[in-house]
């Protein structure tokens, strides 16, 4: 988790360094009727987060905190996470182009598309560039495709970073940074994270990184 941005690590002031997962499992356990327990709950799913982990931790809340403004937008999170889970079907992703023209993640049907979500001033997403421009020369010739979903909000930066990193597959972006509507969609809250679809535009696999990707791509296409 160090390795990524969680937006989590920006919206949370009171962050405690060293306490573990099971510290903040424990303190949402323990203050049911607080407004500050959902970032907690937040905490406990960290990078790669389990909605049936964090639900259960939710419905302990006091009705009055899920009811809450926040609660309504956590639980609606949470609805997020579990629209996108592995076996589901991959919502419907159309942003622009750095050539302003629309591209939509259907356009990608009848191939292996990896969704990857990432910016160019998150430092663990331009570090993963080199393996990942590696994966795709080995597999794009094999009905592979990556969709890269910008969290960026300057174009100038964008185009800037896919040319330095050779990020040579499709890009799209809405130019929102946290706001992105495809994060928001897909329940992202750090990069770099990624979701990767079959041909029939079911969601296979969630954030698999270095030899993780090599290793499914290779089970799958070769």
């Amino acid at each position: 988790m160090k390795n990524k941005i969680l937006l989590a690590l920006l919206t949370i002031p009171f962050l405690v360094l060293g306490q573990t997962k099971q510290d903040f499992i424990k303190q949402a356990q323990e203050n049911p009727s607080s407004i500050e327990t959902l970032r907690v709950i937040q905490r406990v799913g960290g990078y790669d987060p389990d909605y049936k982990e964090m639900r259960v931790l939710f419905k302990g809340l006091d009705k009055a905190v899920r009811k809450s403004a926040e609660g309504k937008a956590f639980d609606y999170y949470l609805k997020r996470l579990e629209s996108v889970a592995v076996g589901k079907k991959a919502p419907g992703i159309t942003q622009l182009t750095p050539e302003g023209d629309p591209l939509s993640l259907s356009d990608l049907k009848g191939k292996y598309v990896l969704i990857d979500f990432w910016a160019s001033w998150c430092p663990p997403c331009r570090k993963e560039s080199p393996e990942l421009v590696a994966t795709y020369a080995q597999f794009k010739d094999k009905k592979f495709e990556i969709l890269g979903v910008s969290f960026d909000k300057n174009m100038e930066d964008w185009v800037a970073a896919i040319k330095k990193d050779n990020r040579n597959w499709k890009h799209i972006s809405d130019l929102q940074h946290w706001s992105n509507g495809a994060g928001i969609v897909y329940g992202v809250r750090a990069i770099p994270q990624n979701v990767l679809v079959n041909p029939a535009g079911k969601i296979i696999a969630r954030n698999l990184h270095g030899d993780q990707l090599k290793q499914k791509l290779s089970e799958i296409l070769d």
